[in-house]
């Protein structure tokens, strides 16, 4: 299936999803995020703000904070993302594409990064992921390297067998849903 069709159809399905359902599965997805070891060790957090449906991510927030954690939040700057820190969600305006992001702060360096919860339309066992096609993390994680561990939040309805990839597209290491996680390829450790 073409990634356009693939984009409507799963927006579609998302969007289908009672407010109640909605609220419900989102804090279980979170809920199984912040039992994995790579949440609880990890000490700067890269969180997003969700659109269309997307799983929430303010209980990861106010958990992170609560335990110390630094959560930082992407901001477009032309073609690229750049992380900020931010100390409350009210530190957040909408920006590009209608998508709340940091109003200011200084650019987090990405190799103080230890987690990246990532979203998505689509996402496959393999760690793929299909984005709104614009390539903004795909760019951000292009060479990573280090102790960053990605992960792909997002509903068991968003898995796919196989994702059509293309040679740009960067491979996430964990994906986590309301009912479990999945170890995306050999090399990661650390689901429960």
């Amino acid at each position: 299936m073409r990634k356009t069709l693939l984009r409507q159809q799963l927006l579609s399905e998302r969007r289908l999803l009672g407010l109640e359902t909605y609220r419900s599965k989102s804090f279980d997805a979170q809920r199984f995020l912040s039992a994995q070891s790579f949440f609880t060790t990890a000490e700067t957090l890269a969180l997003y703000s969700p659109i269309n449906n997307e799983v929430n991510t303010e209980y990861l927030f106010a958990l992170a904070k609560s335990s110390g954690k630094r959560v930082v939040y992407p901001r477009v700057s032309g073609e690229l993302l750049a992380f900020s820190e931010i100390k409350t969600l009210k530190d957040l305006q909408k920006g590009a594409f209608g998508v709340a992001e940091p109003a200011a702060g200084e650019v987090v360096d990405p190799a103080e990064l230890d987690l990246m919860v990532v979203p998505g339309l689509a996402f496959d066992r393999h760690g793929h992921r299909l984005g709104y096609g614009r390539g903004f993390y795909d760019r951000y994680l292009c060479g990573r390297a280090g102790r960053l561990i990605t992960v792909g939040l997002c509903f068991e309805l968003q898995l796919c067998d196989e994702l059509p990839i293309e040679a740009h597209d960067q491979r996430l290491d964990f994906l986590v849903t309301e009912l479990r996680t999945i170890p995306c390829h050999n090399g990661v450790t650390g689901s429960l």
